[in-house]
């Protein structure tokens, strides 16, 4: 007879669905209740016994078809005190703890622990474990000249009674599930490991218990992970996610999850968690969006770039402070640090001002950094956007280091000077934008000769050519204060005084000079000046610590930029999006029907940037809340076609039905958890990460459709 010792009915079921029991389904079974009573049962008064025995309890099942006289359940009990160690109904017992944290405090207790094995060694006397699960390692010997019971739960591998201790551990292979039962003890003096968090102690095994295998791996978790390629790793993502730093990374993660939600819903703050759809219409907002068709032809759906519109919609509605970790999509060419699907802590908020979402944005990123182990214990700087472009030539700067921008126009004269490319640049026409007038600027690298050669500086001249198509030009300061450059002998003594004035000249030193229209020579130097940084760092000419983290708000931006500002009727585009409300002190430049696309580039927007150390960490706007104003930006200034507008109809019909002023930001959440972790790739924060190209290497997606999908879609796929 079989003995089945249950929990409850359905527990019961499941013991009959079991692949070994479906056998025995016509004979009879003995229940074992929590009263330890028996009862036999056959099938006809299974459902009964069922309903009466609801609160038996299951400690362990047995299969082995058993006579039902009582001289064979005899010698049945007697033949099962042997306990079989090649059993393979898995039957999980509640670990006692994670690998990671035991310590010397559990010192003789018996502890039940699962995880992989991450080696494995043969002392000779004793075979070492060391056993990691996703919170830690912890050492496990087998003392070969004691007792220690092995077992396997995995089909077609069976441990050999007859073999011994050593014979049979070799069945068990690196990266395999086991489940180890044992004893804490203290590790002997002189064997204490001070890199393993668990490293005072270690277990004396006396069970040990196969529950996997693991096939060949194609890297080694603990040595070649970080030598393979990534491709490869992505690809076999599953495997890489067990090595530590991905662990780490992943829950610090969910942490900071954590950290944000308890921050933005405490009682200060008041924040609601609310989500909104993924699937959204298309729209005219931005970046190329991902469509989505749909079986009723020539109707699509798309992904959000955000959920901006849904955001404000919710103002409307009287949710006045919102929040959600969103998932965002952008169809997008993608760069190394680029996701097509990427998450954002994102927030809105009414009756708002610039002030109030600054303070609450340092507040919750403080937060997050102590979370990660950090303080932040300072107000963060201010930048306008006219600051930032003209010292640093980007709009997030990294200012942990100087090699500021110089203006040096005053240096050259377009009537006097013998320097051509200069003169020429003086001498371009320009128009009302301000971006458009002739400068001239400059970089220096501080003593960086002769530890930077002519051919690194010759590389940063090459390179900057890429950029602009003029690029920089490289004055060398070399031994003896000579000058060094395709330009050296043109220039004249006042201009060499002049430039060594401004500069502070020096032998050693190098300058990187651009010279055109304003936007262009800026934007090249603050590329040039990255790069500069990148080299000077690899030649330890640099140093950057880590852990100081610059952070600043960009502000002041300008509402619109044109799309070419030498075309002083060039369209206007919306700097961050057209929901930006103006500034207070440009809104008449924005209402005013004689204003011009030059008139329009001067209004500023309230819109905010927060930067770290050269990354955009976040940003956002104070929106507009009013009918007439949303339509000016989208009819007059950005002139975009009817039916474009209506796609905005929803939006502008809220606005005109009571809805409050209100503003609003968005942090990059892979960014930020990124930067904590000191990574220079968002990849590593992300459990199943697309590559740069935007696939998924794992399940190779995306992938193609049948021809009957595509019909049923209204689709037709071009040859």
């Amino acid at each position: 007879m079989n003995r089945i010792i249950l929990k409850d009915s359905k527990t019961f079921l499941n013991v009959l669905n079991k692949p070994l029991i479906k056998n025995y389904v016509n004979k009879n079974y003995l229940l074992l209740s929590s009263s330890s009573s028996s009862l036999n049962c056959n099938n006809n008064n299974i459902t009964p016994i069922i309903n009466n025995h609801k609160d038996t309890i299951i400690k362990n099942y047995y299969t082995t078809p058993t006579s039902t006289t009582s001289n064979s359940n005899s010698n049945s009990n007697s033949n099962n005190k042997k306990e079989n160690i090649n059993n393979k109904i898995l039957n999980i017992i509640e670990r006692s703890h994670s690998c990671g944290e035991i310590t010397n405090k559990d010192i003789g207790k018996e502890v039940i622990i699962y995880g992989w094995i991450s080696s494995l060694r043969n002392l000779g006397d004793k075979v070492f474990l060391v056993i990691r699960d996703g919170h830690g390692k912890v050492q496990c010997y087998i003392d070969l000249k004691e007792k220690c019971i092995i077992k396997s739960s995995v089909p077609n591998i069976d441990i050999n009674e007859e073999s011994t201790i050593e014979e049979n551990i070799k069945r068990f292979k690196l990266e395999s599930i086991v489940s180890i039962r044992g004893k804490v003890i203290a590790r002997p003096e002189g064997m204490k490991n001070e890199k393993m968090k668990t490293g005072e102690i270690e277990i004396s095994t006396q069970q040990i218990q196969l529950l996997n295998h693991c096939a060949d791996l194609p890297f080694t978790i603990e040595h070649s992970a970080t030598t393979t390629t990534e491709e490869l790793r992505l690809k076999y993502r599953y495997v890489d996610l067990r090595r530590d730093e991905v662990q780490n990374n992943i829950r610090l993660r969910s942490r900071v999850a954590m950290a944000t939600r308890n921050y933005l819903t405490n009682q200060e703050n008041q924040f609601i968690e609310v989500e909104t759809p993924t699937l959204f219409r298309p729209t005219p907002e931005g970046a190329r969006e991902y469509l989505v068709p749909t079986r009723n032809k020539g109707q699509f759906y798309s992904l959000p770039q955000s959920p901006q519109q849904y955001k404000q919609l919710l103002m409307v509605g009287g949710i006045d402070r919102y929040f959600q970790l969103a998932r965002c999509y952008r169809d997008e060419d993608l760069r190394s640090d680029r996701q097509p699907e990427f998450t954002q802590i994102d927030m809105e908020l009414s009756f708002v001002n610039c002030q109030m979402i600054y303070r609450i944005i340092e507040g919750l990123v403080k937060t997050l950094w102590k979370e990660a182990g950090y303080s932040i214990d300072y107000d963060f700087p201010f930048y306008t956007y006219e600051q930032v472009l003209s010292t640093y030539g980007i709009d997030k700067p990294d200012t942990r280091y100087d090699m500021k921008l110089h203006d040096i126009t005053h240096c050259f004269n377009k009537d006097t000077t013998s320097i051509g490319i200069f003169k020429n640049a003086l001498s371009a026409s320009s128009n009302n934008f301000k971006e458009s007038k002739p400068i001239i600027k400059c970089i220096k690298l501080d003593q960086v000769l002769p530890t930077l050669t002519k051919k690194h500086i010759d590389q940063i001249v090459s390179d900057s050519k890429q950029l602009d198509g003029k690029g920089v030009i490289a004055i060398h300061n070399e031994i003896g204060g000579k000058w060094k450059s395709f330009i050296s002998n043109h220039f004249s003594e006042q201009e060499k005084q002049s430039l060594i004035d401004t500069m502070d000249f020096k032998m050693g030193d190098v300058l990187l000079i651009s010279a055109g229209p304003r936007f262009q020579v800026e934007s090249t130097l603050g590329k040039v000046r990255i790069q500069c940084s990148n080299l000077l760092k690899e030649k330890s000419l640099l140093k950057l610590d880590p852990k100081q983290f610059n952070f600043l708000w960009v502000v002041d931006f300008p509402l619109f930029t044109p799309s070419d500002y030498m075309n002083e009727h060039s369209p206007l585009l919306s700097t961050h999006h057209p929901f930006t409300a103006p500034h207070p002190e440009d809104i008449d430049l924005l209402l005013n029907p004689l204003s011009t696309p030059s008139d329009f580039s001067k209004i500023r927007g309230q819109h905010y940037d927060i930067v770290l150390n050269g990354v955009e960490l976040g940003g956002g706007s104070i929106r507009i809340h009013n009918t007439d104003v949303q339509l000016r930006v989208l009819e007059k200034v950005l002139k975009l076609e009817p039916h474009m507008v209506s796609r905005f109809n929803h939006l502008l019909t809220a606005l005109s039905m009571g809805c409050p002023p209100h503003g609003g930001i968005a942090l990059g959440f892979d960014r930020l958890c990124s930067l904590l972790v000191n990574s220079n790739s968002i990849r590593d924060v992300i459990a199943f990460p697309k590559t740069s190209g935007g696939r998924e290497l794992m399940t190779s997606s995306p992938a193609p459709v049948t021809k009957s999908e595509l019909d049923e879609l209204f689709l037709i796929q071009k040859e």
